[in-house]
């Protein structure tokens, strides 16, 4: 597709500059260059699979046809000294962001190499009929060192937006796994449970019919396997009775969880650090405490704010749940150095440092991004505002039918 794309905009351009502006074109040579892109453009579109997965080797050589393509159109029309030498820069930018180091060092080779030969040997420029257009050579050198500085920046600054951007997919990839682990082991307990009940009656029958068959057969091979039948019965109703014991079947106590022990169970890995944690729940409208559905990413999310707070905290915690008829709103504070108020808009971003651990503002970096996209997942707001601590404070905001059984 960016080759036709090419082939259009270099066969526009060709007729543009000889026909409207009245430049004496190589248009013959021009148009061989350009067919010939053409021609090879069409064999790959039918010969090889447009949805395959290209190698390093296919894609050096698709690339540096590319580059050689551009180069010979440029060789026959004023070489370096021709505006759209600029147009070096596509097959290495495309390089950098979906190809190897590999790939992308050859492309960028190839192409520093190519307008390096251009500014030394080239056709003259198409100009105006009569008037003769030569660039002085230093001049020529400058066009060359920008071909080489805006290649070299733009190549890295694509190669790493796009190495932030997978690094930040793999992360939630990962927490995604993580959490998917969590929710099958919690549903493996379910299972069990279940299977232990509904295996129960028939296991009950073989356990009748097997006791039957050993009273009524006479001493022989068939009454010994009987017998195994009725111990191997009574031994898979032991087991699925120890399933049922462990307490695994899904009910309001499991399943379900008040907003105080939400905050309890997500301070609970850091009650041994140097800080005092304080949790707190309040019912704002005097009915009965909501009971919120338990949820791995919920939990998640709020684990990971705690333990910020707990890294960046004086001396002191406050995790604070609030409920109301149409809200719930859960905050996390801590006597720390505070948000940075110059970037307090952009937290929950990636790669955004919010806090340091000195005295100055600084960091949370990749997690908080996580958790704040964790917490939105649920049907939750993040906001990052100042603590009544003098600290940091994180307030997650769901509406109740979000968050209640």
């Amino acid at each position: 597709m960016l080759r036709w794309a090419a082939i259009i905009g270099q066969a526009i351009t060709l007729l543009l500059v000889s026909q409207w502006l009245g430049f004496d074109v190589p248009l013959v040579g021009s148009a061989i260059v350009i067919g010939v892109a053409l021609l090879v453009n069409i064999a790959i579109s039918l010969t090889l699979p447009l949805d395959r997965r290209v190698s390093d080797a296919e894609a050096i050589a698709q690339l540096g046809f590319d580059i050689a393509q551009l180069a010979l159109l440029l060789y026959l029309n004023g070489g370096i000294e021709n505006p759209f030498a600029i147009l070096f820069l596509a097959p290495v930018v495309t390089s950098a962001t979906t190809l190897s180091k590999r790939v992308l060092a050859t492309v960028a080779g190839l192409a520093l190499i190519s307008a390096t030969c251009l500014m030394l040997w080239h056709e003259p420029i198409p100009w105006i009929p009569g008037v003769l257009f030569e660039l002085p050579r230093v001049y020529e050198f400058g066009l060359l060192a920008g071909i080489v500085v805006g290649t070299s920046f733009t190549s890295l600054y694509a190669w790493r937006a796009t190495l932030e951007s997978r690094t930040m997919s793999a992360a939630l990839s990962a927490t995604e796994q993580r959490l998917a682990q969590e929710q099958k082991l919690s549903a493996l307990g379910s299972l069990a449970a279940a299977a232990a009940h509904e295996l129960g009656t028939p296991l009950a029958t073989i356990t009748v019919t097997a006791k039957e068959m050993t009273r009524e057969l006479p001493e022989g091979p068939l009454s010994e396997d009987a017998a195994l039948v009725l111990s191997q019965a009574q031994r898979c109703r032991a087991i699925l009775e120890q399933l049922a014991l462990r307490g695994d079947t899904p009910d309001l106590i499991h399943e379900t969880l008040s907003l105080e022990d939400l905050l309890e169970e997500a301070a609970e890995g850091y009650i041994d650090r140097d800080r005092d944690l304080i949790v707190e729940s309040h019912q704002d409208d005097g009915r009965l405490p909501i009971m919120i559905r338990r949820r791995p990413e919920l939990l998640y999310a709020l684990k990971n704010f705690t333990e910020n707070a707990v890294d960046f905290a004086a001396s002191r915690v406050e995790l604070t749940a609030r409920a109301s008829r149409k809200t719930v709103s859960i905050t996390i504070d801590d006597d720390g150095p505070g948000f940075d108020p110059l970037i307090r808009g952009r937290l929950g971003q990636p790669y955004v440092t919010t806090r340091s651990r000195g005295r100055s503002a600084g960091g949370l970096g990749l997690g908080v991004f996580i958790a704040s996209t964790l917490v939105e997942r649920t049907g939750g707001q993040v906001a990052f505002e100042r603590s009544p601590l003098n600290g940091a404070r994180i307030r997650c905001v769901w509406s109740t039918e979000a968050l209640s059984v």
